[in-house]
């Protein structure tokens, strides 16, 4: 993962992105799939230019990774903000492979940056509202303030989640709050099944490689994957393999239906969030018993 360390070494590439949530709003436990429609595409030039306008606006640099300032589609004004990283950046360090953490107390703080990456605030979580390094690679807290308050204060908006599944061959930006650097490539496909050490991951968003952009380093986990026609969150940039071995730390392998392995040096990986919009209830609330909810459960 490319996680914390400022370091130009990469490792275990578990990399971030994000989403917002209701005031009060917490995760019931107590599960299968869904999908919703895509949004309207913005015109080619339109895009270029929102994305130069944008930068690095609204992501957040974290003492060991990135993350991102976000919001769901549903969510309003007055609902509380969210921050959304990799479950590996969790500040209790690395979760077992099954555990799922929700409504726990958390007290994560992050630097809100602009779109020329200057700090324009310091945001503090209460609750970290759901994070596992198992089946996917996310971790979502609720911060103490709410949209309103600190587009008020700082000017900047969240980013959206979006609500359907990332497209394959789709130009993707990759802007890192902790190294203040933005990565740009394209999906090159979907991994089914992706494994690092203890951990697997499903349905994992592959980049383009070689000659990709997107060449990922350890800090950008955590980073948010930008659809450009969108403009949306498509995923969570979290992984890379490393040294060229298969299936250990810092090199994760994609595994085949038949159980075959197959691996390439330097081939990095994001993980999809639209999950979080397939467990929500009408309160935008995370409800992981829900029917279609994709996200792990305990």
């Amino acid at each position: 993962m490319t996680f914390s360390l400022r370091v130009s070494r990469r490792s275990f590439g578990l990399l971030i992105a994000a989403a917002t949530a209701i005031a009060g709003t917490l995760v019931t436990v107590s599960a299968a799939p869904a999908s919703a429609g895509a949004p309207a595409a913005t015109s080619p030039d339109r895009v270029v230019e929102q994305l130069q306008a944008a930068g690095l606006a609204s992501t957040i640099a974290l003492n060991n990774c990135s993350a991102s300032l976000v919001r769901y589609p549903s969510s309003q004004d007055t609902d509380r903000a969210m921050m959304l990283t990799n479950g590996h950046c969790y500040e209790g360090g690395f979760l077992s492979a099954g555990q799922v953490l929700v409504n726990r107390a958390s007290t994560r703080s992050g630097k809100l940056l602009d779109a020329g990456g200057r700090a324009v605030a310091t945001l503090r979580a209460d609750l970290l509202l759901y994070a596992t390094m198992t089946g996917t690679d996310v971790a979502l807290y609720r911060l103490t303030r709410t949209h309103a308050q600190l587009r008020s204060t700082t000017g900047l908006s969240a980013l959206t989640i979006a609500s359907t599944h990332p497209v394959d061959g789709r130009a993707v930006s990759i802007p890192s709050g902790y190294w203040k650097t933005t990565y740009s490539c394209a999906v090159d496909g979907f991994v089914s099944t992706l494994r690092e050490g203890q951990w697997t991951w499903h349905d994992s968003i592959r980049y383009q490689y070689p000659n990709s952009g997107c060449q990922t380093i350890g800090g950008t986990s955590g980073s948010p994957i930008v659809d450009n026609t969108s403009l949306q969150i498509a995923g969570v940039n979290n992984t890379l393999n490393e040294d060229g071995a298969a299936c250990t730390l810092n090199n994760p392998c994609e595994v085949a239906s038949d159980g075959s392995v197959s691996y390439t040096q330097g081939q990095n990986y994001g993980q999809q969030t639209y999950w979080f919009t397939t467990c929500l209830t009408a309160a935008n609330a995370i409800d992981l018993n829900k029917t279609g909810c994709l996200l792990t459960k305990p």
